[in-house]
């Protein structure tokens, strides 16, 4: 039996199943079946079991955490859920089909390259904008369809208050603003042109508390003329209680009208679907200009449209810079979104994809190809040292990657990952060595022969992991035991066979470290001083003991 969409009060049509999936553009979310109807109603968004209201019919569950398995949609269905986003876009299983068939829950995936945050964020906007404006604001109610754009809003209720209007999100940028006339004042002129309102004046309205109140309050504001500054009102956009935007009114050339006011009120009811249309389109570009970014930095799809996608031409110098910080983070790190906003104050064109611990980055430039090198080393020195002064940050090493034109990019990717590897590698070689901690960032120059080392290593593992023989022996039964012997190995060998030296670094005596040697020559007849058996010990140490970063 299908469920038909219940009005809530006030007649407005409740969101269904379908409704939601119209927001996006099949980027993000897939509909894997409907056994019930694509119509069903949808109330709410619940983020992982945990957040699921029992009984409570109308949830779309996230299934965070969650096994894609058919217990979870059973489960899902005995709480009241009416649809399950699983977790990638993958084919489910037969059973996890027949589960869905048999409770009535509908079964969705989420894309590849989309985190549960994007998920949740783009259908509870979803939800907002069809039901932005209607509970509060009957006139937006009776005539949704009156209003097709912001820029149609705005010219109209300049005509109504008598004055100019501009409509801005909450990052104060221009949205959409009404003619200017001939008495517009200066600084209406200056936001229309630059596109959002001014640092200066941001920190002026900060200190005058009206951006605090503005954000706080329903009613609308106003501000009297000031000298040039003519009379102002102003009134927030909202969604229930999310903010959405502002709406602002300011004289030109005569007073305002005197119910200006009642109208900017009504005007905001109206604006608050066409605000949330507007996030949720600024939300879908950005995730077409994460996916082009992907598939640029992994080699994957057409590069030349991913390019194109991100406004890069196809000679255009860039290099790609990993950021990584060491796994498993205190709580409260705020390393890498120091980064983020160091880049987006100074190098707002800069694609930036975030994985854990890592950051990648693809920076881009018009000047030539050495210019471009040496901004960038200047961009990764300025990264470098805003991260090294957090004062309770954790380590971040910064590889950097050549630079390359757009369609080679993955190339780059990949040197700056293993830039990345080898300054661990490096730094915790030198910490256990006792020496001084050494720099955290560098491109492939700077690592020396560190990168080929670990390509050779990459390619070698499969070989390794597949062979057999005294060395092989060797390493596998003392890993099991502890690795004792192991890390002795390794410490000789990377002390050039300097015994005082790998016992320093081991902090043993120098004459364990010889009964050590001993041991592996006697017990496992592997001799570390003939080349043939040093070269396979070197690779297989290295192979197995990561470094301690």
């Amino acid at each position: 039996m299908t469920e038909e969409p219940e009005p809530p009060a006030g007649g407005t049509p409740a969101a269904t199943l379908r409704s939601l999936l119209a927001f996006e553009d099949g980027d993000a979310l897939r509909l894997l079946c409907a056994p019930a109807s694509p119509d069903v109603v949808v109330r709410r968004v619940a983020v992982g079991a945990d957040d699921l209201t029992p009984r409570q019919d109308g949830t779309l569950l996230l299934a965070v955490g969650a096994a894609p398995d058919a217990a979870t949609v059973r489960e899902a269905a005995r709480q009241g859920a009416c649809a399950v986003v699983l977790g990638d876009a993958g084919p489910a299983g037969a059973d996890v089909v027949a589960a869905a068939r048999e409770t009535g829950v509908a079964l969705l995936a989420r894309a590849e390259g989309t985190d549960w945050a994007q998920t949740a964020a783009l259908l509870r906007s979803a939800l907002s904008f069809l039901g932005a404006g209607h509970a509060d604001h009957a006139d937006a109610s009776r005539h949704p369809e009156a209003i097709p754009s912001l820029a149609v809003l705005a010219a109209r209720v300049a005509g109504q208050v008598r004055g100019s209007i501009t409509i801005e999100d909450t990052r104060l940028r221009v949205l959409a603003h009404s003619a200017t006339g001939p008495g517009a004042d200066p600084l209406r002129r200056a936001v229309i042109l630059g596109g959002r309102v001014p640092e200066w004046r941001v920190a002026e309205l900060r200190r005058s508390g009206l951006l605090r109140a503005l954000w706080t309050s329903r009613d609308v504001i106003y501000r009297p003329a000031d000298g040039d500054t003519p009379e102002r009102l102003v009134v927030a956009v909202r969604s229930g209680t999310e903010v959405l935007g502002s709406i602002w009114a300011a004289a030109d050339g005569a007073a305002l009208a005197p119910d200006a006011a009642r109208h900017l009120r009504t005007a905001a009811g109206l604006a608050a679907p066409l605000l949330v249309r507007e996030r949720l389109r600024e939300s879908g570009t950005a995730h077409r200009r994460e996916a082009a970014l992907r598939g640029l930095l992994h080699g994957l799809g057409d590069l030349r449209t991913h390019a194109w996608s991100l406004g890069l031409s196809p000679d255009a110098p860039c290099a790609v810079v990993v950021a990584e910080r060491a796994a498993g983070a205190r709580d409260g790190d705020r390393s890498l979104d120091v980064l983020v906003l160091e880049l987006a104050a100074h190098r707002p064109g800069t694609g930036v994809l975030r994985d854990g611990d890592r950051l990648t980055l693809l920076l881009t430039g018009a000047a030539s190809a050495a210019a471009h090198e040496a901004a960038v080393r200047a961009v990764v020195r300025d990264l470098d040292a805003a991260v090294s002064s957090l004062p309770d940050g954790g380590p971040v090493w910064l590889g950097v990657g050549p630079v390359v034109p757009p369609e080679r990019a993955a190339r780059s990717h990949e040197r700056a990952a293993l830039v990345v590897r080898a300054l661990r590698e490096r730094e915790a070689r030198a910490l256990a060595g006792g020496d001084s901690r050494p720099p955290r960032w560098a491109d492939s120059a700077g690592v020396g022969a560190s990168v080929e080392v670990l390509r050779i290593l990459d390619a070698v593992r499969p070989l390794w992991e597949s062979g057999a023989g005294p060395v092989h022996d060797l390493i596998r039964a003392d890993l099991a035991a502890g690795g004792d012997l192991v890390r002795t190995l390794a410490a000789y060998l990377d002390a050039g066979g300097d015994v005082p030296a790998a016992a320093r670094r081991l902090t043993v005596h120098p004459n364990t470290l010889r009964y050590r040697l001993a041991r592996v020559r006697d017990r496992h007849g592997v001799d570390p001083d003939d080349p043939d058996t040093r070269l396979l010990l070197t690779l297989a140490t290295r192979l197995v003991l990561p470094p301690a970063l």
